[in-house]
Protein backbone atom coordinates (compact mmCIF):
# COMPACT_ATOMS: atom_id res chain seq x y z
CA UNK A 1 0.00 0.00 0.00
CA UNK A 2 1.42 3.70 -0.84
CA UNK A 3 0.96 6.44 1.67
CA UNK A 4 1.37 10.02 1.53
CA UNK A 5 3.07 11.71 4.62
CA UNK A 6 2.43 15.47 4.37
CA UNK A 7 4.88 17.43 7.02
CA UNK A 8 6.79 20.31 7.53
CA UNK A 9 8.72 19.20 10.21
CA UNK A 10 11.82 17.13 8.99
CA UNK A 11 12.38 14.71 12.58
CA UNK A 12 7.88 14.07 12.66
CA UNK A 13 8.15 13.27 8.83
CA UNK A 14 11.60 11.31 9.33
CA UNK A 15 9.81 9.21 11.83
CA UNK A 16 6.61 8.89 10.17
CA UNK A 17 8.40 7.51 7.45
CA UNK A 18 10.35 5.01 9.29
CA UNK A 19 7.26 3.42 11.62
CA UNK A 20 5.19 3.01 8.53
CA UNK A 21 8.22 1.09 6.22
CA UNK A 22 8.83 -0.94 9.45
CA UNK A 23 5.01 -2.07 8.41
CA UNK A 24 5.88 -2.35 5.04
CA UNK A 25 3.91 0.62 3.32
CA UNK A 26 5.38 2.81 0.48
CA UNK A 27 5.72 6.11 1.58
CA UNK A 28 5.52 9.57 -0.50
CA UNK A 29 6.45 12.78 1.74
CA UNK A 30 5.45 16.77 1.10
CA UNK A 31 6.55 19.67 3.17
CA UNK A 32 3.90 21.98 1.96
CA UNK A 33 0.22 22.48 0.49
CA UNK A 34 0.84 22.83 -3.10
CA UNK A 35 3.31 19.57 -3.33
CA UNK A 36 0.97 17.64 -1.48
CA UNK A 37 -2.11 18.58 -3.38
CA UNK A 38 -0.06 17.96 -6.86
CA UNK A 39 1.15 14.35 -5.47
CA UNK A 40 -2.64 13.64 -4.00
CA UNK A 41 -3.83 14.58 -7.63
CA UNK A 42 -1.47 12.99 -9.51
CA UNK A 43 -1.49 9.65 -7.69
CA UNK A 44 -3.76 7.24 -6.42
CA UNK A 45 -2.46 6.91 -2.66
CA UNK A 46 -3.94 3.93 -0.43
CA UNK A 47 -4.04 6.97 2.30
CA UNK A 48 -2.99 10.68 3.50
CA UNK A 49 -1.51 11.21 6.69
CA UNK A 50 -2.04 15.14 7.06
CA UNK A 51 -0.56 17.75 8.88
CA UNK A 52 -3.18 20.51 9.45
CA UNK A 53 -0.37 23.39 10.02
CA UNK A 54 1.50 22.99 7.31
CA UNK A 55 2.69 25.91 4.42
CA UNK A 56 -0.29 27.37 2.62
CA UNK A 57 -1.98 25.83 1.43
CA UNK A 58 -2.85 24.57 4.93
CA UNK A 59 -3.84 20.89 5.51
CA UNK A 60 -7.68 21.74 6.24
CA UNK A 61 -7.59 23.67 2.54
CA UNK A 62 -5.73 20.37 1.26
CA UNK A 63 -8.37 18.27 2.36
CA UNK A 64 -11.32 20.14 1.07
CA UNK A 65 -9.83 20.71 -2.67
CA UNK A 66 -8.88 16.89 -2.58
CA UNK A 67 -12.79 16.39 -2.11
CA UNK A 68 -13.94 18.50 -4.01
CA UNK A 69 -11.29 17.14 -6.93
CA UNK A 70 -13.41 13.66 -6.41
CA UNK A 71 -10.13 12.37 -4.29
CA UNK A 72 -11.19 9.73 -1.47
CA UNK A 73 -7.99 8.56 -0.12
CA UNK A 74 -8.52 8.43 3.52
CA UNK A 75 -7.08 11.24 5.50
CA UNK A 76 -5.69 11.05 8.95
CA UNK A 77 -5.10 14.99 10.07
CA UNK A 78 -2.06 15.66 12.28
CA UNK A 79 -2.20 18.75 14.11
CA UNK A 80 -0.68 20.22 17.38
CA UNK A 81 -4.27 21.86 17.99
CA UNK A 82 -6.57 19.83 20.29
CA UNK A 83 -9.57 22.64 20.51
CA UNK A 84 -12.83 21.01 19.67
CA UNK A 85 -13.48 23.50 16.74
CA UNK A 86 -10.34 22.73 15.22
CA UNK A 87 -11.01 19.02 15.32
CA UNK A 88 -14.48 19.51 14.08
CA UNK A 89 -13.23 21.99 11.03
CA UNK A 90 -11.00 18.60 9.69
CA UNK A 91 -13.74 16.32 9.95
CA UNK A 92 -15.98 19.16 8.28
CA UNK A 93 -13.61 19.41 5.19
CA UNK A 94 -13.49 15.58 4.86
CA UNK A 95 -10.68 14.18 7.02
CA UNK A 96 -11.67 10.54 8.36
CA UNK A 97 -9.97 10.85 11.61
CA UNK A 98 -7.71 12.91 13.98
CA UNK A 99 -5.18 13.07 15.75
CA UNK A 100 -3.20 15.66 17.97
CA UNK A 101 0.40 16.03 18.70
CA UNK A 102 2.38 14.35 20.30
CA UNK A 103 0.90 10.90 19.44
CA UNK A 104 1.85 7.58 20.21
CA UNK A 105 3.27 5.88 16.75
CA UNK A 106 1.49 2.29 17.45
CA UNK A 107 -1.96 4.15 17.90
CA UNK A 108 -1.33 6.33 14.91
CA UNK A 109 -0.72 3.04 12.98
CA UNK A 110 -3.79 1.28 14.18
CA UNK A 111 -5.99 4.05 13.08
CA UNK A 112 -4.69 3.69 9.34
CA UNK A 113 -5.35 0.47 9.28
CA UNK A 114 -8.74 1.01 10.24
CA UNK A 115 -9.02 3.59 7.86
CA UNK A 116 -7.64 1.84 5.01
CA UNK A 117 -9.64 -0.91 5.39
CA UNK A 118 -12.72 1.18 4.75
CA UNK A 119 -11.36 2.93 1.60
CA UNK A 120 -13.76 3.57 -1.33
CA UNK A 121 -12.70 0.72 -2.77
CA UNK A 122 -14.32 -1.70 -0.20
CA UNK A 123 -11.96 -3.43 0.56
CA UNK A 124 -13.13 -6.55 3.07
CA UNK A 125 -11.43 -6.68 6.53
CA UNK A 126 -9.97 -9.79 5.33
CA UNK A 127 -9.33 -10.57 1.24
CA UNK A 128 -9.47 -13.82 0.05
CA UNK A 129 -8.61 -15.87 -3.09
CA UNK A 130 -9.44 -19.52 -2.67
CA UNK A 131 -8.08 -21.18 -0.08
CA UNK A 132 -5.50 -18.22 0.52
CA UNK A 133 -6.26 -15.64 3.13
CA UNK A 134 -5.23 -12.08 3.81
CA UNK A 135 -6.12 -10.03 7.16
CA UNK A 136 -4.86 -6.51 6.82
CA UNK A 137 -5.64 -5.53 10.10
CA UNK A 138 -3.89 -8.17 12.04
CA UNK A 139 -1.01 -8.41 8.93
CA UNK A 140 -1.26 -12.19 8.90
CA UNK A 141 -1.29 -14.93 5.69
CA UNK A 142 -2.84 -18.06 5.81
CA UNK A 143 -3.35 -20.76 3.06
CA UNK A 144 -5.94 -22.97 4.53
CA UNK A 145 -5.31 -23.88 7.98
CA UNK A 146 -1.57 -23.27 7.58
CA UNK A 147 0.09 -19.98 8.45
CA UNK A 148 2.11 -18.26 6.05
CA UNK A 149 5.19 -15.56 7.08
CA UNK A 150 5.97 -12.86 5.03
CA UNK A 151 8.36 -10.00 5.44
CA UNK A 152 6.37 -6.54 5.19
CA UNK A 153 7.37 -5.78 1.61
CA UNK A 154 6.18 -9.98 0.54
CA UNK A 155 2.98 -8.93 2.47
CA UNK A 156 2.70 -5.44 0.81
CA UNK A 157 2.86 -7.10 -2.02
CA UNK A 158 0.48 -9.97 -1.88
CA UNK A 159 -1.99 -7.20 -0.93
CA UNK A 160 -1.49 -5.64 -3.92
CA UNK A 161 -2.42 -8.78 -6.01
CA UNK A 162 -5.25 -9.82 -3.42
CA UNK A 163 -6.73 -6.14 -3.62
CA UNK A 164 -7.35 -6.71 -7.64
CA UNK A 165 -7.51 -10.46 -8.29
CA UNK A 166 -7.64 -11.42 -12.08
CA UNK A 167 -6.19 -8.47 -12.48
CA UNK A 168 -2.61 -8.23 -14.57
CA UNK A 169 -0.45 -5.49 -12.69
CA UNK A 170 2.58 -4.57 -14.52
CA UNK A 171 6.13 -4.14 -12.83
CA UNK A 172 5.76 -0.48 -12.76
CA UNK A 173 2.44 -0.17 -11.45
CA UNK A 174 3.74 -2.40 -8.63
CA UNK A 175 6.58 -0.45 -8.06
CA UNK A 176 4.42 2.60 -8.04
CA UNK A 177 2.19 0.76 -5.57
CA UNK A 178 4.73 -1.31 -3.09
CA UNK A 179 8.08 0.54 -3.31
CA UNK A 180 8.37 4.06 -2.82
CA UNK A 181 8.05 7.15 -5.38
CA UNK A 182 11.62 7.94 -4.93
CA UNK A 183 12.59 4.20 -5.53
CA UNK A 184 15.25 4.64 -8.50
CA UNK A 185 16.66 0.82 -8.84
CA UNK A 186 15.36 -1.55 -11.77
CA UNK A 187 11.84 -3.19 -12.37
CA UNK A 188 14.10 -6.92 -11.81
CA UNK A 189 13.04 -5.70 -8.11
CA UNK A 190 9.69 -6.93 -8.65
CA UNK A 191 10.44 -10.35 -10.47
CA UNK A 192 12.73 -10.97 -6.97
CA UNK A 193 9.76 -10.41 -4.71
CA UNK A 194 7.19 -12.32 -6.75
CA UNK A 195 9.95 -15.12 -6.97
CA UNK A 196 10.12 -14.86 -2.94
CA UNK A 197 6.32 -14.68 -2.65
CA UNK A 198 6.09 -18.35 -4.71
CA UNK A 199 8.29 -19.84 -2.72
CA UNK A 200 6.26 -19.12 0.22
CA UNK A 201 2.35 -18.81 -0.96
CA UNK A 202 2.59 -21.22 -3.62
CA UNK A 203 5.13 -23.43 -4.11
CA UNK A 204 5.06 -25.49 -0.60
CA UNK A 205 1.04 -25.67 -1.61
CA UNK A 206 1.53 -27.42 -5.12
CA UNK A 207 -0.39 -24.11 -6.48
CA UNK A 208 0.11 -21.47 -9.27
CA UNK A 209 -1.48 -18.54 -8.14
CA UNK A 210 1.03 -16.16 -9.24
CA UNK A 211 0.78 -15.96 -12.66
CA UNK A 212 3.24 -14.09 -15.18
CA UNK A 213 1.44 -12.33 -18.34
CA UNK A 214 4.21 -12.19 -20.61
CA UNK A 215 5.61 -9.16 -22.07
CA UNK A 216 2.26 -7.44 -19.06
CA UNK A 217 3.31 -8.24 -16.22
CA UNK A 218 1.89 -10.48 -13.04
CA UNK A 219 -1.36 -11.38 -11.94
CA UNK A 220 -3.16 -13.36 -9.30
CA UNK A 221 -5.58 -16.20 -10.75
CA UNK A 222 -8.18 -16.76 -8.10
CA UNK A 223 -9.23 -19.93 -9.99
CA UNK A 224 -5.88 -21.18 -9.30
Amino acid sequence: MRLLVVEDDPGMAALLVRGLHREGYAVDTAGNGEDALWRVLEYDYDGVVLDAMIPPPDGFEVCRRMREQGRWAPVLMLTARDAVPDRVRGLDVGADDYMTKPFALAELLARLRALTRRDPLERPAVLRTGDLALDPGTRTVRRGDVDIRLSPKEFALLHEFMRRPGEVLTRTHLIDHVWDFAYDGGSNIVDVYIRYLRDRVDRPFGRNTIRTVRGAGYRLDPDA
